[in-house]
């Protein structure tokens, strides 16, 4: 089903891609991520997709309940990701693998997945690679599978810096951020069923100043 060579041509001149690989040098684990939004709509048959997989956060726990693959755009993360698989040794029947891919061009074949998880990755993308991001999501994804998806918002204290696009900025590591609206959302899943769009917004205390964290997450179908 899958093609496990490194994507480098499809990554040429995209410089806030490969800048990934440089920054996994130095991303510490973490720990695994909760499931939980996603658990409700599917059985333990799914085959599920975890896009921008990192170092394996939440493949891991996807593991251990669900046929798993994961992929990011970073071979560090990725192999580090295989790391945590393989450490893990989880006693359980299912499968779960990794690779390297870029999110516009999945090396994946038409309606492949009963769920994909999107979590913390369009946000990093210029606006024509996430309308690309949104159509390989859709080729790959099974007539009635579930999309659960997270992305800055713009009221987040992160918002701002060298603008590009649109509120979207560059950092100086050469990674992407955009923020968005729920309309901008709504506009770009617009051949989706959304089931859910939730605003996630906490308060973090720096300096003793409240900053607002904001997160807006999509449940959706096709």
């Amino acid at each position: 089903m899958a093609n496990n060579s490194f994507p480098g041509k499809d990554l040429q001149g995209k410089s806030h891609f490969l800048a990934w690989d440089e920054e996994y040098k130095h991303v510490t684990w973490g720990g695994p991520r909760s499931i939980s939004m996603l658990e409700g709509f599917i059985s333990s048959s799914s085959l599920i997709l975890d896009l921008g997989c990192g170092n394996g956060r939440f493949l891991l726990p996807l593991s251990r309940k669900y046929n798993a693959i994961g992929t990011d755009v970073s071979a560090t993360a990725v192999q580090r990701a295989r790391e945590y698989l393989i450490k893990s040794n989880v006693e359980s029947d299912k499968r779960a693998g990794c690779l390297a891919s870029s999110i516009t061009s999945l090396p994946f074949s038409e309606n492949s997945f009963d769920a994909i998880l999107c979590i913390g990755v369009l946000q990093h993308l210029l606006e024509d690679e996430r309308k690309q991001a949104i159509s390989e999501i859709k080729r790959v994804m099974k007539s009635d599978a579930i999309f659960v998806l997270e992305v800055f918002g713009t009221e987040d204290m992160r918002y701002g810096g060298e603008s590009v696009e649109k509120d979207t900025f560059i950092r100086k590591n050469g990674i992407i951020y955009h923020y968005f609206t729920r309309n901008e959302l709504a506009s770009l899943l617009d051949e989706f069923d959304i089931l859910e769009m939730k605003d996630l917004v906490s308060e973090k205390k720096f300096h003793g100043e409240p900053h607002r964290r904001h997160q807006i997450r999509v449940i959706a179908s096709l």
